[in-house]
């Protein structure tokens, strides 16, 4: 299901999001001989920066944020040439915990928030809905398979 819904949100940000052009699915990071993979990459002209996303189906835990800031870390110090901006990580998750994200970030941490960047990013509650939505038509899909 999660590979489903990565597929759907790539088109859905392609086609809703301005500026956006596709890098990679499964982005494999490789640090100290440890595999990591970033769900979708994308570069968006407009802000200038690489747009990291992972999707979480279950609820929000602070190693998910953590994880989302290391693959931020990793493309601000090893991808970013001359010119652009800091790397943006977005974190879309079934269940979120404001008190989580609050107590894992530091108070002065940007690059993990959108607000800065929603003219040219499709809105949380855009990207909430689109996700709910194809997770039901993916489950109904399953159902339907089950039953043949």
């Amino acid at each position: 299901m999660e590979q489903a819904l990565i597929d759907h949100l790539r088109h859905f940000l392609l086609e809703l999001g301005r500026g956006f052009s596709f890098v990679a699915r499964q982005q494999r990071i490789t640090l100290g001989g440890d595999h990591f993979y970033v769900d979708l990459v994308f570069y968006n002209r407009l802000t200038k920066s690489f747009v990291l996303i992972d999707l979480k189906i279950g609820k929000l835990s602070h190693q998910d944020i953590g994880q989302m800031q290391m693959y931020v870390n990793y493309y601000e110090r090893t991808q970013m040439v001359e010119g652009e901006n800091p790397p943006i990580g977005i974190i879309l998750c079934a269940q979120r915990n404001h008190a989580i994200v609050r107590f894992t970030l530091p108070e002065n941490q940007k690059q993990i928030f959108v607000s800065k960047y929603i003219p040219y990013i499709p809105t949380e509650e855009e990207l909430q809905a689109e996700i709910m939505r194809e997770k039901e038509l993916i489950e109904m899909e399953l159902r339907l398979r089950a039953k043949s």
